[in-house]
């Protein structure tokens, strides 16, 4: 077998050996192995997952040798649970496999407390009912549960978790933390200490922008009444002073200097996304609080003492034209202060650990260190529960995506996956899932999608004819194609969860393959 290392190289660059060990541990129960459910699981068990578990109670038929690549002609007649399970294990034989001949739906009624054993359930193909019973027990055990569903041409994905925090959100884009506009002493010594009047053309183009902005803001603030440049007009003429100290048309130093004056204006102190989280009540902390809050109440005092109204430093400092020296001696400076800020908030942490009558020492060091690191990218998410959703709806919310061209298809295929639910429920088949009687269920499902819209709140509004012609035309079936991008999403969101990396999403991911467009119903 190969090294994890080697095996799992390409993941590891992503999130590290911290989230590969995260997820070694974790275990995953998969609710119906389907094709949705298939293609969930084996993106995970590639991606090295400790357990799983396999809960179906169905036998594989001939249909399900067209659309799931995990069973065979020798699977026929055989527990679907029992041969997708053996070829999941060839996949990968570090993860343990088992699973249980059962259907989903029983195991939730008669068995609740069966689902406390995991970390996380991958429940795939439930009807509305069994998901409101699901996400309930979930919620009461803290166990984890993502919903994935593929439907025909359309298809959803949902995070139900009381709540989620992040630390290492990993944005695409982001403001590297210089403090340009607001530089501590050591930083503000060393650009003092450099002239940026030097007449040797090659130490004039080698000085940092760093350097350059600083003492640029310094003299900028001194004719200006110590205020940085805030109007439109007042950056370009700030802009306009960096070109003018320019000694030669090719300094790369200050056309980065002139290209990087944003992080110059952008303002001090903490965005209002961290803002709210400090303010959170969670962060009034007890014995009973995560550690998470827990250091976010340290933050919170770090920000309002030693901070100044600034989180800890991340100490790391982008590419840039420099001389040698001029890169490394900065470097140090960034990560001396990083380290500084890291040791004052390990210290309050403990103070509170101690303090509520836990362990001072019972977050590790790497832990603290990697939220002082990145405290200004912290994300809290927190999701309705599916009853709540289903039983209190936002008609303005609703309304305002049925109106809208854009997503009008999207909640349309929401709704009718929550009517197709009634209809089964009224009439003990899924809309146009045998032969014959295409035109009665079209009928029934449209009767049924306007009582769902008038129970609401979207009284007055209708779903297109086409949409309801098209899901029952579905006819229930999962198509591979669709399962496997509904599988994906769905894979991709347990790995934000587990490894607490990247922020998952937090509203109904919906899929519609007649249009190719994937988007994101924010109703939870």
């Amino acid at each position: 077998m190969a090294e994890p290392k080697t095996k799992y190289d390409r993941q590891l660059r992503i999130w590290g050996e911290q989230g590969q060990a995260a997820l070694e541990k974790v275990s995953i129960c998969l609710l119906n192995c389907g094709p949705t459910g298939s293609e969930t699981l084996k993106n995970l068990v590639l991606g090295g997952v400790g357990s799983i578990t396999i809960v179906d109670g169905s036998k594989v038929e001939f249909g399900d040798l067209g659309n799931n690549f995990l069973v065979d002609d020798s699977s026929l007649g055989q527990s679907k649970a029992k041969c997708v399970c053996c070829f999941l294990q060839e996949l990968n034989d570090a993860v343990k496999a088992k699973f249980i001949e059962e259907y989903p739906e029983a195991l939730i009624d008669t068995n609740p407390s069966f689902f406390s054993q995991f970390t996380l359930v991958v429940a795939t193909q439930l009807v509305e009912e069994s998901m409101v019973k699901l996400d309930r027990i979930c919620r009461q055990e803290n166990v984890m549960l993502i919903f994935a569903r593929s439907y025909g041409l359309t298809g959803l994905v949902r995070i139900c978790v009381k709540e989620h925090t992040v630390i290492e959100s990993k944005p695409d884009h982001f403001l590297d933390d210089l403090r340009l506009n607001n530089p501590w002493p050591e930083l503000r010594g060393f650009a003092e200490a450099i002239d940026l009047n030097v007449q040797d053309p090659v130490a004039h183009k080698h000085i940092p922008y760093v350097v350059i902005l600083v003492k640029m803001a310094d003299e900028w603030k001194t004719s200006h009444g110590g205020t940085l440049p805030s109007t439109r007009e007042q950056k370009r003429e700030f802009k306009e002073l960096l070109k003018a100290r320019m000694a030669a048309t090719d300094e790369d130093n200050y056309k980065e200097a002139i290209d990087a004056s944003f992080k110059l204006f952008a303002p001090q102190g903490i965005s209002s996304d961290l803002q709210q989280i400090i303010n959170d009540s969670c962060a009034e902390v007890g014995s009973s609080s995560s550690d998470f809050w827990v250091m976010v109440a340290a933050l919170k005092e770090f920000i309002a003492n030693e901070g100044g109204g600034e989180v800890p430093l991340e100490g790391s400092i982008p590419d840039m034209t420099s001389s040698t020296e001029h890169y490394v001696n900065l470097q140090k400076i960034y990560q001396a202060k990083s380290e500084a800020d890291y040791l004052v908030l390990e210290e309050r942490v403990r103070n509170i650990l101690k303090k509520i009558g836990r362990d001072p020492h019972s977050i590790p060091k790497a832990t603290i260190k990697s939220f002082s690191k990145n405290a200004r990218k912290l994300k809290v998410c927190r999701y309705r529960s599916i009853e709540d959703e289903y039983n209190n709806p936002s008609p303005a919310e609703l309304h305002k995506y049925l109106t809208d061209e854009d997503y009008s298809i999207a909640v349309g295929f929401y709704i009718l996956l929550r009517a197709v639910d009634r209809y089964a429920a009224n009439f003990n088949h899924f809309p146009g899932q045998f032969d014959g009687g295409l035109d009665e269920d079209i009928s029934r499902l449209k009767t049924t999608a306007v009582s769902l819209l008038n129970d609401l709140g979207c009284s007055g509004l209708t779903l297109t004819e086409d949409l309801i012609n098209e899901m029952c035309r579905f006819g229930a079936a999962e198509l591979h194609a669709v399962a496997a991008i509904i599988g994906g999403i769905a894979s991709q969101e347990v790995i934000k969860l587990i490894t607490k990396q990247f922020v998952p999403m937090t509203g109904t991911f919906a899929f519609n393959a007649i249009d190719h467009k994937s988007q994101l119903l924010n109703l939870c």
